[in-house]
């Protein structure tokens, strides 16, 4: 039955903690799930947190410390000892303690690295540390189960055995040859199927996907999408096979990039969250809305240079809001259909052939707005010439606006810039101050002023 967590169960172990009763604690917590142990902790307060991270096994504790909100996996790694922090990660997978210790200052990482007994994973942890996070070097785990492709079926599995005790999930069987070199992968079936003599050289099948250390994440979650891919494996610039990518992790990886990408989006330039304080806050929103209010300075002195064409047609003052917002949202929706197609690798053919298919549909849409707009303005206020300038006006601004949405993305990308800073305050406030500027300008022109 899946656990559901409710107020009066936080209330109900908050009082037992508080009470001290670890007995009661630890009978209602030890049969959980990590990831309901992990809610748990993330809704206790830090005294609480703790008590409970302390009472339960590492095995436990180590998992469910992954799943926390970080800013409280912080706090909790701040009040417990390097040799305590030790503990939990020797139970964790190595990409997971190295995701921990990359959090932690120098110091503080060092510390625990040298409270850790088990040299081996050490070793292996510190070799991840060097990668970067956004590769498939700093993505990957250690723990995966090869085989040389010179064993025999029974010497496999002897040695298969031994290497999935320290392997959660068995994804895939890698064949090797004596210089650690990928060769290949494994089948279960094939290797239950063949007599116990045979070589595995001659039973393994050498094509399989890989990617190397230095393959950006967004590439390895592509080709895991593309290839439905529940792992897969990592090699070095020698070819050797020094890990794996799995599924779990290439899944917070997206779910990272998409949140990172949604906050770039709405003009908010730093990872916060709701509870962060309100410093932080402020400190990651204000630049794109002081960006905002240069860019309203900026469509008021344009209107401004306009003042005399406005006092003799009200009517256009009027309709400013109504081109801006049309700007915005044309540029918005252009921009978010590039970096959705930038980020799926669903791109291709030439920028040109890009940009002359997006000023067809743009002047399709433009025309259909702008005779709607012309209908409306010509039965409403009756003057032929101000109608005109304001619906081709629209029909302009909707081309411009879908140039700027396309192109932007596209260079920002080829620039090495996330694209997705063009779906947000960026690309609305210039399309805001392009369509401003386009719209008098044609005005001026067709009305004759």
């Amino acid at each position: 039955m899946q656990f559901q967590l409710t107020e009066d169960f936080i209330d109900d172990l908050q009082q037992l903690i508080d009470q001290n009763e670890a007995g009661q604690v630890k009978s209602i917590l030890e049969d959980l799930h990590f990831a309901d142990i992990a809610e748990i902790i993330d809704d206790l307060n830090l005294e609480a947190a703790i008590f409970v991270v302390k009472l339960l096994d590492s095995e436990t504790t180590s998992e469910a410390l992954m799943e926390l909100d970080e800013d409280q996996r912080d706090r909790i790694l701040g009040a417990l000892s390097p040799q305590e922090i030790a503990d939990e990660l020797e139970e964790m997978d190595t990409d997971d303690a190295a995701d921990i210790l990359n959090e932690l200052s120098d110091e503080r990482a060092q510390e625990i690295i040298s409270a850790m007994a088990d040299e081996e994973h050490v070793e292996n942890i510190v070799d991840l540390l060097r990668y970067d996070d956004n590769s498939a070097g700093g993505l990957m785990a250690k723990e995966l189960v090869k085989v040389n492709e010179n064993w025999t079926v029974t010497g496999c599995v002897s040695e298969m055995r031994a290497q999935a005790e320290n392997v959660t999930r068995v994804h895939s069987i890698y064949v090797v040859d004596n210089n650690q070199k990928l060769k290949g992968r494994l089948s279960l079936k094939d290797l239950l199927t063949s007599a116990e003599n045979t070589p595995i050289k001659e039973v393994y099948i050498p094509k399989v996907d890989y990617v190397t250390v230095n393959t950006t994440g967004e590439e390895v979650a592509r080709i895991m999408r593309k290839y439905d891919l529940e792992a897969i494996p990592v090699v070095d610039e020698l070819d050797r096979l020094v890990g794996r990518v799995t599924i779990d992790d290439i899944v917070d990886f997206i779910t990272e990039e998409a949140e990172k990408d949604y906050q770039l989006a709405s003009g908010i330039s730093q990872d916060v969250e709701a509870n962060d304080s309100i410093w932080e806050l402020t400190r990651a929103r204000l630049p794109w809305l002081v960006l905002g209010l240069f860019g309203g300075i900026g469509a008021a002195f344009i209107m401004g240079l306009f003042e005399p064409l406005m006092e003799q047609h009200a009517i256009l003052f009027l309709f400013t809001p109504l081109i801006a917002a049309m700007a915005g949202n044309v540029g918005v929706q252009s921009s978010a259909i590039i970096v959705q197609g930038i980020a799926n690798d669903d791109l291709k053919g030439s920028i040109g052939n890009r940009l002359i298919k997006e000023v067809l549909l743009a002047m399709l849409n433009g025309l259909i707005l702008g005779i709607l707009l012309y209908g409306y303005t010509y039965f409403t206020k009756g003057d032929l010439l101000v109608s005109a300038a304001i619906s081709t006006a629209l029909f302009v601004v909707i081309i411009v606006a879908g140039l700027i949405g396309t192109s932007v993305p596209i260079i920002l990308h080829k620039r090495g810039i996330d694209p997705a800073l063009a779906t947000g305050p960026f690309i609305t406030t210039s399309n805001d101050i392009c369509g401003i500027l386009i719209y008098f300008m044609l005005a001026k022109v067709i009305i004759g002023i």
